[in-house]
Parts: structure tokens; sequence; C-alpha cells
């Protein structure tokens, strides 16, 4: 296991710096990155995503490339501008509820991204929970309207319940994430008719086939989506995209460009809105590059260790 912190670009889901550990196995490597606030029992799906990618254990691809969205952190209009017009790609994925920001500073940022991208683009925003019902559905009005229509809004409230009441009262499709990744029952959203898409991430969930069961019983149409990570972690996303039967939407899964580095000599960006299903290598002399210091190898030792911990009393 080799442990990296790799700094952001922009602050993104509160944090500056991404902290990942590479697990080598008979296939290959994989990622092993759960946020450093996640406790043992929901690190452990994470775990088992590298483990299958380190196994080489993905199933064939139906595709050779996944049409991606460029990420939109919750920067101001003249950032936002510049993130988007260097990417490459015609959809984008602005984030939007920024705690200590206002619903002003989110329509600017939207405006900005459309005017960027031009009248053809497609843009989805991201509230992670962040809104009660009556705050979405107006907040959702004025997005819609600063797009030139939304594409879909990503997890407006934070339950499924209200998300089925947000689903009800506006016409812009809904989109779920949390309520499935963080769910005892990833099913309720189906079964509350609750949203119009899952947002499927690989490593939360268990890796690739796992989500590819989800998907098969969710019964929505997926986007597959990135938790950050570098080019070896978003490989098994790719992977995942790349398997499914149907992918109507491009996926969230080029947020290498949110890095400051990479652990690859040729990381996953896109190139004409899209990602080539690949496995990455990680290249030493970059590893070392953005090794983590020891004390945060003994933290990701400690992790590991409690991790397989739980497993073991589980199967006991």
């Amino acid at each position: 296991m080799r442990v990296v912190s790799v700094p952001l670009r922009t602050r993104f889901r509160g944090i500056t710096v991404r902290e990942a550990a590479l697990v080598e196995g008979p296939g290959g490597w994989g990622e092993w990155s759960p946020f450093l606030e996640y406790p043992a029992a929901v690190a452990e799906p994470w775990l088992r995503c590298a483990e299958e990618a380190a196994a080489a254990d993905w199933p064939a691809p139906l595709r050779e490339r996944v049409p991606v969205n460029v990420t939109v952190p919750a920067v101001d209009g003249e950032r936002a501008q510049q993130i988007v017009a260097g990417s490459s790609c015609g959809t984008a994925k602005v984030k939007v509820a920024e705690p200590g920001q206002q619903l002003a500073d989110d329509l600017e940022r939207v405006a900005a991204v459309r005017d960027a991208l031009g009248p053809q683009a497609r843009i989805r925003v991201d509230a992670n929970g962040a809104w009660d019902v009556d705050s979405a559905v107006a907040a959702i009005a004025a997005l819609d309207r600063a797009a030139g229509g939304l594409e879909y809004v990503e997890q407006p409230t934070a339950t499924v319940e209200d998300l089925a009441a947000v689903r009800r009262r506006v016409g812009v499709p809904i989109a779920a994430d949390e309520s499935i990744r963080r769910a005892e029952d990833p099913y309720r959203v189906r079964d509350l008719e609750a949203a119009d898409i899952a947002v499927l991430k690989v490593q939360p969930l268990g890796g690739v086939r796992a989500c590819l069961e989800i998907a098969e019983r969710i019964g929505l149409p997926v986007v597959v989506s990135s938790a950050l990570e570098t080019s070896v972690g978003i490989a098994a996303g790719v992977a995942l995209a790349a398997a499914l039967p149907d992918l109507p939407h491009a996926c969230g899964l080029a947020t290498v460009r949110l890095l400051t580095a990479d652990v690859v000599g040729d990381p996953l960006l896109p190139v004409g809105g899209s990602l080539p299903v690949v496995r990455p290598q990680p290249d030493p002399a970059l590893v070392d590059a953005v090794a983590a210091a020891p004390e945060r190898v003994a933290h990701w030792e400690a992790r590991l260790a409690e991790v397989r911990a739980l497993r073991e009393d589980r199967s006991s």
C-alpha cells in the first residue's frame, strides 16, 4: 500500500488536500480513498472496490470511451468560466448551495458556465442535500432560468422523502446520489419514485460489479460519478460506465483536473469530452513526488487494520 497526499487546485467538498491509498494486487493497482472522517463501516466497501481493481476483476467493456462532464466547484463566475473553457466537455456539473454562500452566488456561477459553453451546453447542478423542500423548489426554478434549462438537479434535499416531494413540484429531472450510496436501502429512491436518475460512485458502493447490480435493480438511467480520486481510482468509475448497457448521460469522472498532480504518467483527462477505457498504472517517481508524510501513512495503516478487524467480526 502506498499513501499519497495531493493538493487540490480549489477547495472542494471542504478539503484542500486529497489523501488516497494505492493498493497493489495480482492484477495491478486499485485505489482506496474513503474521506478521512468516514468510520470503518463506511470505509469498508471502498476497500472492496480497491481489491476488485487490484485483482483485475472488472467486466468486459461495452464501449471504448465514456462521455464526461466538467465539474465546477463553488468558485466565482470568472473562475468558473476558466474551468469549463479548458475542459473540452459540452456538459458541466456545477456545485451549488455551498455553506457560506447565497443563491445569488450560484446563479452567477451557473450563468457564467452557460456563457462559456454556449447555448448547446448541458448544465446540471449538485446541491449535496443542502436545501429543504421549499428552498429547493425556489432555487431550482431560478437556476433553471440561469442555465437556460437544467439537464437535472442532483440531490437537492437530504432525505428520500423530501427528494420525492421536490420531484413532484418541479419540472427539472432529479438525480439521487447520497440517497443511494449512504442509504441502508438504496432502492427506496425507486420505490418512492424520488428520482429520475441514479448517480453511482464506484468506491462507496463496493466496486464495479456491485454497482452494475444496483443499476440493474434500481431501474433508472445511471450517471457514474467520481469520489475525487487519482487516475487509478477514476479508472474504476470508467470501467463501470463502460460496462453499463445504456449510458444516456455524460459521467462525472473528469475530476483529475481538480488535483494539482497525479500518480500516473498519462492522467485520465478528457479529450473531446470523453475518457478512454484503460487501466493506468502508477508511476513510482510520481507516487514518490506526492508521498504522504510518515504519520499519515501510519494513519492509513491503522484505518486498514480497523476495516480488516470489522470484516473479521462480521464473519465470526
